[in-house]
């Protein structure tokens, strides 16, 4: 499987230009099973990242535009009465794909935010006391403007903890940005990508990242990590149990990418921020970001 996933990277890095840390970040949400927000400014690419990643697995792709007036049923779907046959008939929502984008989450309601908790933990949805499996496997990528608030509703705590990772893609290096340019004289398009992993083959890439090796010491290493965001002056909320075990699982699709059977303190140590930082409440208007590596340096490494 080791090709597929080179494939699957060099994939991605033909229409996203330097950010491959960003990339490997994306592939270990999807290897793990959680789903990934992006929290960056307008243009630097969070779209064509979920597009060229449903392109690359050869699945469906599904964009919600969040806006204040979306309702829960445009996310999930709807039973519609059909007169010719005299009965209801279920019309699927956005939802009902491999890669979905929820673009500027925040802008929605939490009326509406609160419709992709069920399918982000269980993969499915319930419409009418009647539940509906999403398709396998199923990838959440939201994205939202940390700079501009003007009209939008915070993330509850609850929805905050359904994403396995937060990481922001930032603007490209002036090398980068040229080369763009030029990819663009060149015609180079996101459409023109071609699929080049199978959806049966991400599926078999999330049950062999399940099995790497994680020893108990490991493991150790992250409860402690974990226990100490509860415990510390500065947070308000610490990280839940679901924070502690996709820490873990993280850290096991992050070795996975890495050639590797075994997970070791370096990979919690790359990912606590992206994973444990959106799951805190701050207290005074301190920053998670900060908070995280504070811990990191003062938690004992096994």
């Amino acid at each position: 499987m080791r090709d597929r996933i080179e494939r699957l990277t060099e994939n991605l890095g033909q229409a996203i230009v330097g950010k491959s840390d960003a990339i490997r970040l994306v592939l270990v949400a999807l290897l793990s099973g959680g789903h990934t927000l992006l929290e960056d400014v307008p243009g630097v690419g969070k779209t064509l990242l979920a597009k060229s990643l449903a392109r690359s697995i050869d699945g469906k792709f599904q964009r919600i535009q969040c806006t204040p007036d979306l309702l829960p049923t445009d996310i999930t779907g709807t039973n519609i009465w059909n007169p010719r046959t005299g009965e209801f008939e279920f019309l699927p929502g956005p939802v009902f794909a491999n890669v979905v984008l929820a673009d500027e989450i925040n802008r929605a309601t939490p009326r509406t935010q609160s419709a992709l908790l069920e399918v982000m933990e269980e993969q499915q949805v319930t419409v009418d006391g009647n539940s509906r499996l999403v398709p396998a496997p199923f990838f959440v990528i939201a994205t939202q403007n940390p700079v501009e608030y003007q009209g939008t509703f915070p993330l509850p705590e609850a929805q905050m903890d359904r994403f396995a990772l937060s990481l922001s893609l930032g603007y490209p290096s002036e090398t980068e940005e040229l080369q763009m340019l030029e990819r663009l004289q060149l015609g180079t398009a996101s459409k023109d990508l071609q699929p080049c992993i199978s959806l049966d083959e991400v599926k078999e890439l999330q049950r062999l990242s399940a099995q790497v090796k994680v020893e108990a010491s490991l493991q150790q290493y992250i409860l402690n990590l974990v226990r100490a965001t509860r415990e510390d002056e500065e947070i308000t909320l610490g990280v839940s149990p679901r924070g502690t075990i996709t820490l873990q699982r993280a850290a096991q699709a992050f070795a996975f990418l890495d050639d590797r059977e075994y997970a070791i303190p370096d990979d919690v140590k790359y990912l606590a921020p992206h994973v444990l930082a959106h799951r805190m409440i701050p207290a005074g208007g301190r920053r998670a970001r900060a908070i995280v590596d504070r811990l990191l340096n003062s938690v004992a490494i096994p």
